[in-house]
């Protein structure tokens, strides 16, 4: 009786690890391969229980996930004007065909960046040249990204791989470099404010010269207006006097004497030589008689 159950139980026991080396877990994030004797027999690319021939059959696991390859050191790329430029990228990818990934690459992962680090590479290097400084710098960066990511992607998928994305993080001047372009370019701000200056000269002369015109157009106008209205006053005054002379001439030629006398004796230092009996002292002399 205890053999017999000796022997139910190594039976037992000998089929879970059957079952154990035939069942295998398949995760979401990964492919499988199943090998039979050195060769693919089936793909799993479906997450869940997968089952295999134990003793003759063997499974490998492979990443599903979107994978990053970044350039440990910024690359050094001549644009089409002969200068350098250092270029610091990353490219985002995955496996897409894992049966061709492997027969391409045995599922080596370094040697698949290994090649995806020199289509990348090939791809910058062909674009960078194709362009100037400035166009790598500043606006042509968003096109060389597309293209060389369709180009990478178009060769890539020969060996089972997807891009998902090829980004430039940074694209500067080599120091050398460098300290000549902002030489230049502070020749040419330079430039730019000396003929901005200029303009504003010009137009400050202009808007002088529109001023000083104006204000002698005022000048003269108000000069126009100043003498018509002093004209129509001494028109206004002499017709006064011609009413007041006509009313009582004697009166008038007395008023007009007080005030040359109160004009020609307003300061006791003036001096005046005239003979005694001249016509300017006639209403002096007359006054005296009177009194």
């Amino acid at each position: 009786m205890q053999r017999h159950l000796s022997f139910i139980a190594s039976l037992v026991f000998g089929s879970l690890i059957m079952f154990a080396m035939t069942v295998f877990t398949v995760d979401q994030r990964q492919f499988a391969i199943i090998f039979q004797l050195g060769e693919i027999k089936e793909v799993v690319s479906e997450p869940g229980l997968a089952f295999k021939w134990p003793m003759i059959q063997n499974v490998r696991i492979f990443d599903k996930r979107i994978l990053t390859m970044d350039t440990p050191e910024p690359e050094r790329f001549l644009t089409a004007e002969k200068k350098p430029v250092l270029v610091d990228s990353f490219v985002k990818w995955r496996i897409h065909d894992v049966r061709q990934y492997y027969i391409s690459v045995s599922g080596d992962e370094t040697l698949a960046r290994t090649r995806l680090a020199q289509t990348v590479n090939a791809g910058l290097r062909e674009e960078f040249g194709r362009r100037t400084v400035h166009d790598v710098v500043s606006g042509a960066r968003d096109d060389i990204m597309v293209v060389v990511k369709k180009k990478a992607d178009a060769d890539m998928r020969a060996i089972g791989v997807e891009i998902v994305d090829v980004r430039l993080k940074r694209v500067d001047l080599p120091p050398e470099v460098s300290e000549s372009v902002y030489r230049r370019m502070e020749t040419e701000r330079k430039r730019v404010a000396n003929e901005l200056r200029s303009e504003g000269a010009a137009e400050a002369e202009k808007i002088r010269a529109n001023a000083d015109r104006q204000r002698e157009v005022i000048l003269a106008e108000a000069y126009r207006d100043a003498q018509k209205i002093k004209g129509e006053g001494d028109a206004k005054a002499a017709s006064i006097y011609a009413r007041a002379f006509g009313e009582n001439a004697e009166f008038y030629a007395f008023y007009r004497s007080l005030e040359a006398y109160r004009g020609a004796f307003r300061s006791k230092n003036d001096l005046m030589l005239i003979e005694p009996n001249s016509e300017f002292f006639k209403y002096l002399k007359n006054g005296a008689k009177g009194k």
